[in-house]
């Protein structure tokens, strides 16, 4: 935990990253070798629950990112990518309406571009300059 936390640009581009290498590699691991159409209920419970996993890991790097940069477009662009995350998975698992797969991807590689961006952005000396510089 205190490595996420010295390094939440890190930790958030790559659980995103895994967000998305998870989202890529469902449909080709259960899908496309059993059925044709809507068979994404025969992954297995553990699968499914790597959404949640990276969630939690993702809002832990963004809360801590946005803490510490001085962008407030990286603060924003950081919470909306996020929020837009967790809308679209909730959605994908209750069904409640039809978006493409493609716009869970790019709230995925959104948040990898915002944290990378942002490590690129906030090189610091010590733990607090960037949010004292801006």
């Amino acid at each position: 935990m205190n490595l996420l936390l010295k390094k939440p640009d890190v930790w958030g581009a790559f659980a995103s990253g895994l967000c998305l290498v998870h989202c890529v590699a469902t449909p080709l691991l259960f899908v496309l070798p059993t059925c044709i159409g809507d068979c994404e209920s025969m992954a297995p419970f553990w699968w499914k629950q790597f959404d949640y996993i990276f969630l939690v890991i993702s809002f832990l790097a963004v809360f801590q990112s946005t803490r510490t940069t001085g962008s407030t477009f990286i603060k924003f662009g950081m919470w909306f990518s996020w929020m837009a995350l967790v809308v679209l998975l909730i959605n994908e698992k209750l069904e409640i309406f039809h978006v493409p797969e493609t716009f869970v991807f790019i709230a995925s590689i959104s948040l990898v571009v915002l944290h990378l961006y942002n490590r690129k952005f906030c090189k610091c000396k010590t733990d607090n300059c960037c949010s004292v510089n801006g």
